[in-house]
């Protein structure tokens, strides 16, 4: 397998699969259109975050999108993961597990003393995160109104 940054052709696909990688991070929750995720992506990567990929044999199998951002009290730079996703037919062999580090690592290069992300509690990908050594630094709530 091999880790690295996409092509234009494949920075395309993971785009117009990123509907469902949305939809799946969100447990279901939303379902974006592709302007949708140009909306969300696209400023991302104009500030210089950036996709690693998983690929065999040129085929695509996963991605995540990283990135910076700044601490919104002290104003501290972080590296932030955006987005995690293996395509549903390669998942379970520990595909999400080696972009992550690879993701860690190169925040880490770059100087960037932590790494945050956002996760819905009731995605599986909770167990990685923990495993990897993220804790819960925050926890936002909700209730309905209806």
């Amino acid at each position: 397998m091999d880790i690295r940054k996409p092509t234009g052709n494949e920075l395309a696909a993971i785009l117009e699969l990123s509907v469902q990688a949305l939809f799946d991070g969100t447990i279901g929750r939303a379902r974006p259109t592709e302007e949708k995720v140009r909306q969300l992506v696209e400023p991302l990567l104009a500030k210089g975050g950036y996709y690693l990929i998983a690929t065999e044999e040129d085929r695509l199998m996963g991605w995540v999108l990283l990135g910076t951002s700044r601490d919104q009290f002290t104003d501290v730079p972080f590296g932030f993961i955006y987005e995690l996703y293996v395509i549903e037919e390669y998942r379970g062999r520990g595909i999400s597990k080696q972009l992550m580090e690879r993701a860690i690592e190169q925040l880490k290069e770059a100087g960037l003393p932590e790494v945050r992300l956002s996760v819905f509690v009731e995605n599986h990908a909770v167990g990685l995160y923990r495993k990897l050594g993220f804790t819960e630094r925050s926890v936002t709530m909700s209730m309905p109104l209806k």
